[in-house]
């Protein structure tokens, strides 16, 4: 396997301090062309063995030895428990976000653009990652994992959250479609919308996020503000890579657990 000097870079939060997680970008990897770096994406189309190296060499930045656990991301409200054995990667029930309050594992999501959020209740012991596009953000997921974290004897109350890189208000542009969506569900929603060119918004997905995690009661909520799509050197963009017309883009992908 091909070796890089680059180190992985993993960026934390004050908030889940001295817990194993990181967010991840593109740094630290080997694969190549328009995928280059440490693209995690089971579905990018990237060669599967440099996709195997860059997935141990995410989780042996955050938590040497710990397994992995994803899930095969959907744009769903939906969140899964890892209670017993986790499963495959073949085997990823389909959903968004899980948790978990097991020790020796790694939940991992992947994004490129779509927020990743990363949970905590240090005092039940229980960690959660969920993956809020914009679809699964007005759909619950956020909210979804709070009340999974909180079967496994968490409290809202408790729980701190981090919101990680996603694409900035500055670099999403939507229509006049998605934000009458978004204000459809509640009126108040239009706070996350700035006026751009004409028939044309940006949408400001960290700031509804960290609403939507402020409104479930979630003790305390950071945010990041690092912008996937303004960073081709430290982060992977689905709309980046749209816009510059390139076959395929890679995935980064955002670690908690519990050693």
């Amino acid at each position: 396997m091909a070796e890089t000097a680059e180190p992985v870079e993993v960026n934390r939060a004050a908030c889940l301090e001295g817990l194993p997680h990181g967010f991840l970008g593109r740094r630290g990897g080997v694969s190549r062309g328009d995928v280059a770096g440490l693209n995690v994406g089971l579905g990018s189309g990237d060669d599967p063995e440099l996709i195997a190296e860059n997935r141990a060499r995410a989780a042996e930045a955050v938590l040497p030895g710990a397994r992995l656990v994803t899930v095969y991301q959907v744009h769903s409200p939906d969140c899964v428990s890892v209670v017993a054995d986790p499963w495959t990667d073949s085997e990823r029930p389909h959903a968004d976000a899980l948790v978990t309050a097991r020790s020796g594992l790694l939940l991992g999501i992947l994004t490129a653009d779509c927020a990743p959020v990363l949970f905590a209740d240090r005092e039940a012991g229980v960690v959660g990652a969920a993956h809020a596009g914009w679809k699964g953000a007005i759909g619950g997921v956020t909210d979804s994992t709070v009340e999974a974290m909180e079967k496994l004897g968490a409290s809202a109350s408790r729980i701190v959250a981090a919101v990680g890189p996603c694409i900035a208000q500055a670099s999403y542009e939507v229509d006049e479609a998605f934000r009458d969506r978004f204000c459809g569900q509640d009126q108040a929603h239009a706070l996350f919308f700035r006026s751009g060119r004409a028939g044309h918004y940006q949408f400001d997905l960290e700031a509804y996020v960290a609403a939507r995690l402020a409104a479930v009661g979630v003790a305390s909520v950071e945010r990041l503000g690092l912008d996937t799509y303004a960073q081709p050197d430290r982060f992977f963009s689905f709309r980046r890579a749209t816009h510059r017309g390139e076959p395929s883009y890679g995935r980064q992908i955002s670690l908690i657990g519990l050693d």
